[in-house]
C-alpha cells in the first residue's frame, strides 16, 4: 500500500512539474513573440492624423516595456506611461506634419501634483505649436480634470459625473489596535513636525502636524487653481469659490459655470473632431495611440556630450534597487560612474521619492557631493523629494521643483515596536535572553527596551538628525540654526520651499535640464541618457508574477484583514532609523 501512495504522489508531482514547465514555456513564447513583434512592428502615421492619449494607467517618471500588454497572462498589467517619455513625445508630435491634434482622455489620473502639472504644460506647449488638444470624458476625478483643463476645449458626457472640490490629505491612526493587540512602539524622533510616528502613538493629528498639512494642502489648491483659473479665463476668486463650496455637482452646473465646454456623447466629439480635421462626416477619424506613436519616434543624437539623467524614483533603501525603490548601492555607483566619464558634462538627478533609511541616504548624498566638485548636478523633484529624498537633492549645485512638489521633511525617526505582550498573551510565546553586558539586542521586537537601550536610541537619532541639517545647511549656503527654523521634519510645497531657501528654482524636468546643459557650456550640442538599467522584463514579469501569487494567497487567506497584514508589514519597514516623509499621501 505505501509503495502505491509513494508511486501515485511521484506522479502526480510529475504531472504538476510538466504542468508548470509547460505554463513558463508558453509565457517565454509568448514574450518572445510579443517583443518581436513589437520590434518588427511598422508604425505608419497617416495624414490628419490625431493622437489619443489614454491617460488611465500608473504615470512613473520612466516607462517601464511590457511585451505581455494585453495577453491574457496572470500578473500581466497594461504597463505604465513614463513622464518623460509622455512630454518626449508631443515634442515630437508637435513637429510631425501627419498629427494635426490631440484626443486626450483621462478620467483617474494615476500620479501626483506636480506630474499632472508636467503633463498640463506639456500640453500647453504643444497648443503653442498651433495645434489643438480636445480633452473628453464620462468622468473626470479633481487631478483629471486639472489635466484637461490645459485643453482647448473640454467636454463631458451629459450623465457623467466631475470633482471639483478642493484637495484633502487623510491620515490613518493604529493607536487604538495596537493597544487591543497589546503592541509598544517604541518611538524616537527629532522635530515637532515629524509626523510620520503619529499614528502608532496618537489618535487623531497632533496640532503641529494639523498646522503643516492645513498650510500644504492650502498652497497647494492655490497654485492648482492659479493654473486653471489662467487656462479656462475665470477669475481666481469666483473658481476657489466654485472650489470650496463645491457649486458644481452635476454636469450641468459645471458648464454653467464654464468648467467645461459642453455636455456631448462620444459620436458628437467625434463629430467636433471630423470639423476640426475638415473632413466628411462618414469618414473615419485617423486615431493613433499614444503607445502607437511612440514607436516612430527616434531619440537618436550624435553630440559627444552627455547629460546623465539618474532617475532616483520610489523608497531609499540599502543595497541594490530595483524597479520603484531607490537602493543606495545602485545609485551610488551610478553617480560614480557619471563622475568619472569624460563623456558626461552635467548630472541631472531626478527625484521623486518620500525618503527612507538614513543611512543609505547619507550613503548617496557622499557621492552627490563629490560629482559636484567635478562637474553641474542639478536636482529635479517629482510628486516628492521629502526627507530622504531631500537629503539626496541637498548637494547639488541648483534644486528645481514643481510648485506643487512636496518636499522638506528635513528630520529622522527611528521606531521599533515591541510584541512581547501580544506574543504572549495573545499567541503563547515568550522569549528570555542572557547577555555579556548590561545592553542587549538593540533591535528587538521580543522584549521591551531598558530606559538605558532607549537612551541610546535617542542618542543615536539626535546625532543623526545634526548631521542630517548641518550637510543640508553647508549644502544650502545656510547657517545651522537659519537652517534648522525651516526643518524640524516640516514638509513644504515648492512653492514655500524656495521662499524658505530650500529650492532655487520652480520648474519642471525640462528646466533642471536646461540650467544643466548651461552649466556644462554645451546649451545646443548634448544628448540625455537615463540611468539606472534595470533587469529585463522578463526576469522583473517572473519576480513580480510569484510576489502577485504570494499576494492573492494571503489576501484569499486574510479577507477583509488583509489590509491589517499591509500595515504590518510596512511596520517592519520602518524598524531603525528613517529619514521619511511624515504621512502618506492621500488627495481625495
Amino acid at each position: 500500500m505505501n509503495f502505491f501512495k509513494s508511486f501515485l504522489a511521484s506522479c502526480l508531482g510529475s504531472l504538476i512539474a510538466f504542468v508548470v514547465l509547460l505554463f513558463l514555456v508558453f509565457v517565454f513564447m509568448a514574450a518572445a513573440v510579443a517583443s518581436l513583434s513589437s520590434d518588427n512592428e511598422q508604425v505608419i502615421v497617416k495624414e490628419n492624423s490625431v493622437m489619443h492619449l489614454k491617460l488611465d494607467v500608473p504615470i512613473t517618471e520612466m516607462e517601464v516595456e511590457n511585451p505581455f500588454e494585453g495577453l491574457p497572462i496572470p500578473g500581466a498589467t497594461d504597463g505604465t506611461i513614463g513622464l518623460i517619455q509622455l512630454k518626449q513625445t508631443l515634442r515630437y508630435a508637435e513637429k510631425d506634419e501627419n498629427i494635426q491634434g490631440v484626443y486626450l482622455d483621462v478620467s483617474f489620473f494615476q500620479g501626483g501634483y506636480a506630474k499632472a502639472s508636467e503633463v498640463r504644460q506639456a500640453l500647453i506647449d504643444f497648443r503653442k505649436s498651433g495645434k489643438w488638444v480636445v480633452a473628453y470624458s464620462e468622468m473626470m476625478s479633481e487631478q483629471s480634470y486639472y489635466i484637461a483643463s490645459a485643453a482647448d476645449k473640454v467636454y463631458i458626457n451629459p450623465e457623467g459625473q466631475i470633482e471639483f472640490n478642493g484637495l484633502a490629505i487623510e491620515v490613518s491612526f493604529f493607536k487604538k489596535m495596537f493597544d487591543k493587540l497589546e503592541i509598544k512602539p517604541e518611538i524616537f524622533r527629532v522635530g515637532d513636525f515629524k509626523s510620520a510616528v503619529e499614528p502608532f502613538m496618537l489618535e487623531k493629528m497632533s496640532e503641529a502636524n494639523r498646522l503643516q498639512l492645513n498650510e500644504l494642502v492650502t498652497d497647494l489648491n492655490t497654485n492648482i487653481l492659479q493654473d486653471i483659473a489662467t487656462s479656462r479665463q475665470i477669475d481666481p476668486v469666483r473658481l476657489k469659490e466654485i472650489s470650496d463650496k463645491m457649486l458644481a455637482t452635476t454636469t450641468e452646473e459645471a458648464q454653467k459655470l464654464h468648467l467645461v465646454d459642453s455636455l456631448v456623447y462620444y459620436d458628437q466629439v467625434l463629430a467636433e473632431l471630423r470639423g476640426r480635421l475638415l473632413i466628411g462626416d462618414d469618414e473615419d477619424i485617423h486615431f493613433i495611440k499614444y503607445n502607437k506613436y511612440q514607436k516612430t519616434i527616434s531619440t537618436y543624437s550624435s553630440s559627444k556630450n552627455e547629460i546623465a539623467v539618474i532617475v532616483a524614483d520610489g523608497d531609499i533603501l540599502p543595497g541594490k534597487a530595483q524597479q520603484g525603490s531607490i537602493g543606495s548601492d545602485t545609485f551610488a555607483e551610478e553617480i560614480r560612474k557619471a563622475r568619472s566619464n569624460k563623456n558626461v558634462k552635467a548630472i541631472v538627478l531626478r527625484i521623486n521619492s518620500p525618503g527612507g533609511s538614513a543611512l543609505a541616504s547619507d550613503v548617496m548624498w557622499r557621492e552627490v557631493t563629490l560629482a559636484s566638485k567635478e562637474k553641474p548636478i542639478i536636482a529635479s523633484m517629482g510628486d516628492y523629494a521629502a526627507s530622504g529624498g531631500y537629503y539626496l537633492a541637498m548637494g547639488c549645485d541648483s534644486i528645481v521643483a514643481e510648485p506643487t512638489t512636496i518636499t522638506g521633511s528635513i528630520g529622522v525617526f527611528s521606531v521599533l515596536f515591541d510584541l512581547s505582550n501580544f506574543l504572549d498573551n495573545k499567541i503563547g510565546i515568550t522569549f528570555d535572553e542572557v547577555k555579556s553586558g548590561e545592553v542587549g539586542e538593540l533591535v528587538t521586537f521580543t522584549r521591551p527596551l531598558t530606559p538605558y537601550e532607549r537612551a541610546i536610541w535617542q542618542k543615536s537619532t539626535d546625532r543623526i538628525y545634526d548631521s542630517f541639517t548641518s550637510k543640508a545647511a553647508e549644502g544650502r549656503d545656510m547657517n545651522v540654526e537659519e537652517l534648522r527654523k525651516v526643518a524640524s521634519g516640516r514638509v513644504w510645497s515648492g512653492t514655500q520651499a524656495k521662499q524658505k531657501g530650500l529650492v532655487d528654482v520652480l520648474g519642471n524636468f525640462d528646466e533642471a535640464v536646461r540650467i544643466a546643459a548651461e552649466k556644462a557650456g554645451i546649451e545646443n550640442d548634448y544628448k540625455l541618457r537615463f540611468y539606472p538599467k534595470y533587469k529585463s522584463f522578463i526576469e522583473e514579469w517572473l519576480e513580480g508574477a510569484e510576489n502577485a501569487a504570494k499576494i492573492y494567497a494571503i489576501q484569499e487567506e486574510l479577507g477583509p484583514n488583509y489590509h491589517l497584514y499591509r500595515e504590518v508589514m510596512k511596520m517592519k519597514r520602518l524598524q531603525g532609523t528613517q529619514a521619511r516623509m511624515p504621512f502618506e499621501l492621500k488627495f481625495q
